[in-house]
């Protein structure tokens, strides 16, 4: 078994003051070298944090007495090194940003599927399979016939469902919905923001995309490509391993081992997806902090130029 835990988890529940739950919960990752992102907002939290062992099962212990997380939803897996390079506990408006302030998942979601029923409710040809992913996600990994909304931003979603809702109903359907994400949370908003528009037959995978590779086995797997994980590991494939994308360090996307291939692919500096979007200027600063970054890999040190947070323009988990 690899050395570092890796756990990610979500709750929607009420927390009436978030700040006063912030310090502790901080003070309690810092003390046990956990490492990661968590999310705090008065509809619940949301995050993934990696460490040992028994300091993950410490900080789950202490947020299992916060209100309403005694059943709190946590996937595990491993990694061989670290992926985080810092423990943040944000405090935001949402877990997950849709900008829709009147959908309450606690009032109301979809029907949860397991990972095991899956397979027989999205191949069955009455059932319209939406990705509720964005469109950097989608494209290194999604399940055979799934509809990419190609939106930039979950916030997106909620226009370009209303659309694809009356695109169909003029076809004169009343299909089932499917919608999955990569740990379930964004179903959760997604699957209530349909109930909420009127629609009933409306399902969404129970842990998402992660508890599907990890419980379904490859050979009957309808997944495919990769996952992408809001840490250093970038993508996980099936049995939640490691998977061959890396990121970019100039744009935050996943670069595929093909895109590696590319004259536009320089490690730490470009790739196809941003290489007419920078600057000589900005490549130059890239490549200077991509020399620094190695030079303190020499010395085992880690480097703060090449973080992957959200506030060095990396992305928040799901």
């Amino acid at each position: 078994m690899s050395q570092v835990r890796v756990a990610a988890l979500y709750q929607f529940t009420r927390f009436d003051d978030p700040a006063a739950i912030r310090g502790p919960l901080l003070d309690l990752c810092v003390a046990q070298e956990v490492k990661g992102t968590l999310l705090l907002a008065r509809e619940g939290i949301n995050g993934t944090i990696a460490g040992s062992d028994a300091a993950i099962d410490a900080v789950l212990a202490h947020v299992r007495t916060l209100p309403g997380c005694a059943e709190i939803d946590v996937k595990f897996s491993h990694a061989d090194t670290m992926p985080f390079h810092r423990m943040k506990v944000r405090l935001k408006r949402e877990i997950v940003t849709m900008g829709q302030p009147d959908i309450d998942p606690l009032a109301g979601v979809g029907h949860y599927v397991a990972p095991a029923e899956w397979n027989d409710l999205i191949a069955d040809p009455d059932t319209v399979l939406i990705d509720t992913r964005n469109d950097y996600e989608v494209a290194i990994g999604t399940f055979r016939g799934a509809i990419d909304p190609k939106t930039r931003s979950f916030s997106e979603f909620p226009e370009w469902f209303r659309a694809k809702r009356a695109e169909i109903e003029a076809q004169g359907r009343m299909p089932k919905i499917a919608m999955f994400c990569t740990g379930g949370i964004r179903c959760e908003k997604s699957t209530a923001f349909a109930k909420a528009e009127g629609v009933e037959q409306v399902y969404h995978l129970k842990g998402g995309i992660l508890a599907y590779l990890e419980q379904v086995p490859q050979d009957r797997s309808l997944w495919d490509g990769e996952c992408f994980v809001f840490d250093e590991r970038v993508a996980v494939k099936h049995g939640l391993e490691v998977g061959a994308h890396v990121l970019c360090r100039a744009c935050r996307m996943p670069v595929s081992p093909e895109a590696r291939q590319s004259p536009d692919y320089v490690e730490g500096v470009s790739c196809p997806a941003c290489i007419g979007t920078r600057t000589e200027e900005q490549r130059a600063s890239y490549a200077e902090r991509h020399r620094q970054a190695q030079l303190a890999a020499q010395r085992g040190e880690a480097h703060v130029g090449a973080v992957f947070t959200p506030e060095a323009g990396g992305r928040e988990p799901d």
